[in-house]
């Protein structure tokens, strides 16, 4: 007892461990809260009341506005570079003591002077990178300036720059002297660049010079009308309108307040997502008690606000494009249609605080929501996933015309590529029929899909169930037609009723012959053993068939059939024997009593009851409706008596319902047929 307690507060920790953290995730995913929530466009009308100015604020140039002055204004920047005069001055006295110490060079004093100082001029000029000199020309400057070794800068043309190639053609460029002796000084040798870009000192130069340009335009003041419902949205409406909508964000998001616009979007994200705890835990309490099942929708949460965050902060791609509908048909498909809306409801709520147009998201995937739970009830087969995609498209159409035609008054502003991003995202919805999969296999779910499968009488193992023991086989067919009927009747799983009926007796599969059913006049080989052993072997059928569930992988729910079929009744027939040949005997009647345990679902009780029923129907003796009545109230009123229905969540009134069916369905397959007359032979 202590041990359950200790299990059950630990269930309860993870619980609100699994809350906690999904409210920090959700937080951190989403990029930007909006605080101006008003949505506004150049040369649509204004859909909102009388606006006007509450404070005073400045109006902010646009962007183009500010490119053209910044463009205007840096014509005039010149940017600056640092003159290497050490590196010169070492060029020039290697050039001298060079061609001083070369007689072959036929040079006289003079025109070696001569060369000198035309080097010294060059190298007082500046050398710089041919790449750079490109650079400036490119970007249209004409005009640098150089800091000397002084720090003292002088504006110069570029043109008068040299590159080490011009320098090296002003240098062999002398009326003087003759060209071959020029050639022979080997001038490359003593030309290196001697200016170096100064960014620094240019960006300071740059920004001082943008730090010129006012980033506003003119000033609103508090009161002053801006503007009203209808009127068209011209371009210095949507400047004012812009520079409220970056003051109003900008004050919101200061530090002096910083902490309380956090505190509030940590309340709004913890509040709605409490309400979705709080319906789990009123209405849906099996998913609440469940880690496994929470964890999976919290992920699921979790992944589509994820996939939004992420396409509007990486990418450039329409909102719409996220199959938000995958959502809602996972959880149909896993659980139940309230919670799947109330999950896509919450999820919707969540991201609408970071797109750009909060209204019309709402709108749209809340109704494209209501159309795929409407529209799924069961997902059985691969065509209602496309028709529920064909579903999506044309919700999502309908429903951003009837908004655009609100908007603008007219079909010649609707931006009508964003249909085909609604085709796109219709099509995304397909990837649902593979996530089902991948997560059935994860998280241990069954969805009705593999149920189907499972049901289908041409699988392996149903196949080689009625060719091994065909009288149980036809016996679980019949089980399987009066559970479908049943739970249809009671609002139970009507398709994991008629699959856990089909499988509950494939134990029976390893020694057909000790059954009844599959027995031939006359011939049963319990007849001749103890009493205790053939109710051991006739109990072993659901031992046998767990091992044989396990080797074909079933699911976890339709083993539940195999093991709950008989509860933890008694093998009637041997141990009434046993009672009654020796009534003084001390029997051991766990020898007696199947190792259960009791149905907790409805489908598991249907299929118990239906069991029962069945196999009790064929030894009557005479059918008609008074005997197959008693037959059905005396079986399961015995069950009840017995305690099988201890933890089954079934109605009294669910009982009854059942009963009436099963009686109808018996009397329908043993009515009286006529018997057809035989053609008598006319004698000629």
């Amino acid at each position: 007892m202590k041990l359950d307690f200790s299990k059950n507060i630990l269930r309860q920790l993870l619980r609100v461990c699994l809350f906690l953290v999904t409210v920090a995730i959700v937080y951190q995913l989403i990029p930007q809260r909006i605080q101006f929530d008003r949505q506004f466009s150049p040369g649509k009308p204004w859909p909102y009341d009388l606006l006007t100015a509450s404070f005073d604020f400045p109006i902010f140039k646009d962007e183009a506005e500010l490119k053209r002055e910044q463009d205007s204004i840096l014509h005039y920047f010149v940017p600056y570079f640092s003159l290497n005069q050490a590196g010169s001055n070492r060029q020039l006295t290697k050039f001298k003591q060079s061609t001083e110490s070369i007689d072959s060079l036929a040079l006289t004093q003079s025109e070696r002077a001569q060369l000198a100082n035309k080097l010294r001029q060059i190298y007082q000029t500046g050398i710089m990178s041919s790449d750079q000199m490109q650079d400036l020309l490119t970007a249209g400057i004409v005009r640098i300036s150089i800091i000397d070794s002084n720090s003292v800068a002088k504006e110069v043309p570029l043109s008068e720059i040299y590159t080490v190639r011009s320098a090296y053609d002003a240098l062999c460029q002398s009326n003087t002297i003759d060209n071959k002796l020029l050639r022979a000084c080997n001038f490359n040798h003593y030309l290196e660049e001697n200016l170096t870009y100064d960014a620094n000192k240019s960006e300071q130069v740059r920004s001082s010079l943008l730090g010129q340009i006012s980033q506003t335009s003119g000033l609103v003041q508090a009161g002053e009308r801006i503007i009203d419902r209808g009127e068209i949205i011209d371009q210095q409406t949507f400047k004012i309108l812009n520079s409220l909508k970056i003051i109003t964000e900008r004050d919101q998001l200061s530090d002096r307040n910083h902490y309380w616009v956090m505190a509030g979007e940590v309340l709004l994200i913890l509040g709605l997502l409490l309400l979705f705890f709080l319906y789990l835990h009123l209405f849906r309490p099996l998913i609440f008690n469940s880690n496994r099942d929470i964890l999976f929708i919290m992920l699921m949460v979790i992944g589509m606000i994820a996939l939004a965050s992420f396409t509007i902060r990486l990418t450039s791609f329409n909102l719409y494009i996220i199959p938000f509908a995958l959502l809602p048909i996972i959880i149909r498909t896993f659980f139940d249609s309230r919670t799947a809306l109330f999950a896509h409801i919450i999820t919707i709520l969540l991201t609408s605080f970071m797109v750009p147009a909060p209204f019309e998201f709402l709108l749209l995937q809340i109704t494209v929501g209501m159309t795929v739970v409407s529209s799924l009830k069961e997902m059985s087969q691969r065509s209602q996933l496309i028709q529920t995609s064909l579903l999506v498209f044309s919700s999502y159409a309908v429903m951003y015309l009837a908004i655009s035609l609100m908007r603008d008054g007219s079909l010649d502003k609707i931006n009508w590529m964003i249909f085909g991003i609604f085709a796109l995202n219709g099509l995304l919805q397909l990837f649902a029929y593979g996530l089902i999969y991948i997560f059935e296999k994860l998280f241990g779910f069954l969805s009705n899909v593999t149920l189907v499968e499972l049901s289908n009488i041409n699988n392996k193992l149903l196949m080689e169930f009625s060719e091994k023991a065909p009288g149980t086989f036809q016996h679980a067919l019949q089980v399987s037609n009066l559970a479908t009927e049943a739970a249809k009747k009671i609002n139970a799983n009507a398709l994991l009723a008629r699959t856990g009926a089909l499988y509950h007796d494939i134990g029976k599969m390893v020694n057909p012959l000790f059954f009844t059913e599959n027995q031939t006049p006359n011939v049963n080989p319990l007849t001749n053993m103890p009493l205790e052993e053939a109710a051991q072997i006739v109990i072993g059928h659901v031992t046998e068939g767990v091992k044989l569930a396990d080797k074909y992988k079933l699911p976890g729910k339709i083993k539940a059939f195999i093991l709950t079929h008989h509860a933890e009744s008694k093998t009637a027939y041997f141990y009434n024997t046993l009672k009654n040949n020796f009534p003084d005997q001390e029997i051991d009647e766990a020898k007696f009593t199947y190792p259960g345990p009791k149905p907790g679902s409805k489908e598991t009780t249907i299929v118990m009851m239906a069991d029962a029923v069945e196999a009790s129907s064929r030894s009557l003796k005479d059918y008609n409706e008074t005997t197959i009545d008693e037959l059905v109230e005396r079986i399961i009123d015995g069950q009840i008596a017995n305690g099988s229905f201890k933890n089954a969540p079934i109605s009294f009134r669910d009982v009854e319902m059942i009963k009436a069916i099963f009686k109808d369905k018996l009397k329908n397959i043993y009515h009286n047929r006529i018997s057809y007359p035989e053609l008598k032979s006319q004698k000629k």
